[in-house]
């Protein structure tokens, strides 16, 4: 069946490709950037309008969040390689039929996660030993958050089937207006109601389902081959089954990761509600400057599952390649900056100094070590745009989970237990699974050209 494309969507099977990937993932990027503003905003506007420990509060509220959204994060990787293969081999019937199924199956999740959700936030928050001057503030800001993360799901859904067929244009504009609101009404709910740490929350999820409205309104009205048809709503077995075997490994391995860093937390949580602030403060700038190689493993999977279901295997080799360039460019970057200008970046959440000097710590220690995580995600992504879920997913679960945990029990029990050791166990886990994932690909891709430089 042949296609017609329109600038609304991207056919990355021809064309330069760090040209190609660039286009792709700089919108995504900066939508990313926008959508953490939605927690940041909150972490600024606390951290210095209401007090330290609604900052360790929402902080520490991140791991949390994570688990769930993690989790269906995955089944979204999985429907956009899906829906990526079927959009580069030409599969009119079979893209549509994935598109009802994958916004069929997100509206049971927000279901199924409202209620997990809620009811796990106070066992959730014990697990992590938090402080009880912070447990409070942080039931209060969960239990809002949970009650509107349907509209979280419904718009990474929505923009992940608009990703899947090259189009990251159209959601970056809608989350720019719902983040603008955000910051908009933090700042009304705080300064001029009063409503403290529930006010934060409460613009969180209105700006949120704002965004999901405005993607299902384009989703709908598209005349692309990606448009929503309500009529035609169902799920397919044998899609939902192959969006399963791809987003299902990869949805595991990042509950299981996040599940993980709960443990992290509560070893930072023994030194106290500075320490705890110092870290959110630092958890908050180490995912900026993630957001890069993250938005371009987002690349490299619509790229590559596009390319493999054109048959064009080389093509796919050297999108991988490129992309783990670009990344290492541009997180060296920003690494370098942020290093340097640490005390003012975390200024910005907090006037308190003992925080700053906590958060300087955790940067300065670890920083430099996220430019492995650009070869991690990448490869992980192109892996996933292969339809290769499981190997990504037992690399990382061995190394951002297992070897991490060893290592910060180990260090605390028989070394010392500090908070520089403790903060140092993220970069364990990214040199391990770098190796191990470097390793992987070379092997079960004997002959491609991982490492070769692209064709631009």
């Amino acid at each position: 069946m042949h296609l017609h494309f329109d600038t609304a969507a991207r056919d990355m099977t021809k064309g330069s490709i760090t040209g190609q990937l660039i286009l792709f993932a700089l919108p995504l990027m900066v939508g990313n950037i926008f959508q953490m503003l939605y927690n940041t905003v909150d972490v600024i506007v606390v951290g210095n309008f209401v007090g330290k420990e609604a900052l360790a509060a929402v902080g520490s509220t991140t791991v949390i969040v994570n688990m769930l959204v993690f989790f269906f994060n995955g089944f979204s990787v999985g429907a956009g390689v899906v829906i990526s293969h079927h959009f580069g081999a030409g599969n009119l019937k079979s893209l549509h039929e994935s598109v009802e199924t994958t916004i069929s199956a997100t509206f049971g999740f927000c279901i199924l996660f409202t209620i997990i959700g809620i009811m796990g936030v106070k066992p959730m928050l014990r697990l992590m030993a938090t402080p009880e001057d912070v447990f409070a503030d942080a039931v209060t800001y969960l239990t809002i958050y949970f009650w509107g993360i349907s509209g979280l799901l419904i718009y990474n859904m929505g923009s992940g089937i608009l990703r899947a067929v090259g189009n990251t244009v159209l959601p970056l504009l809608f989350l720019v207006l719902t983040s603008v609101l955000n910051i908009i009404l933090d700042l009304v709910f705080v300064l001029v109601f009063h409503g403290g740490i529930a006010g934060v929350a409460y613009a969180t999820i209105l700006s949120q389902f704002i965004s999901a409205v405005l993607t299902l309104i384009l989703l709908t009205r598209s005349r692309e081959v990606y448009r929503l048809v309500w009529r035609d709503l169902r799920i397919d077995r044998g899609i939902l089954k192959r969006i399963f075997a791809v987003g299902l490994p990869a949805g595991i391995q990042s509950v299981i990761t996040a599940f993980s860093n709960v443990f992290v937390q509560s070893y930072v949580n023994f030194f106290g509600s500075d320490c705890m602030a110092g870290w959110s403060c630092y958890n908050k700038l180490d995912q900026f400057i993630m957001l890069p190689m993250q938005s371009m493993a987002n690349a490299a999977t619509s790229f590559v599952s596009q390319n493999i279901g054109a048959g064009k295997e080389n093509r796919a080799d050297q999108g991988t390649a490129c992309a783990i360039t670009l990344s290492l460019i541009v997180t060296g970057t920003i690494a370098v900056s942020l290093f340097l200008f640490s005390d003012q970046a975390v200024g910005l959440f907090t006037r308190e100094s003992v925080v700053i000097a906590y958060g300087r710590l955790f940067i300065r220690a670890n920083i430099f070590f996220l430019l492995m995580n650009c070869v991690n995600h990448v490869l992980a992504g192109a892996l996933r745009g292969r339809g290769d879920a499981r190997g990504p997913m037992v690399i990382m679960l061995l190394s951002f989970v297992a070897i991490r945990q060893v290592y910060l029990y180990v260090v605390t029990h028989f070394v010392a237990n500090t908070p520089f050791l403790v903060g140092f166990g993220y970069p364990v886990g990214w040199i391990s699974c770098c190796i191990l994932e470097t390793i992987y690909y070379r092997r079960k891709w004997s002959g491609k050209a991982l490492m070769q430089s692209s064709g631009a």
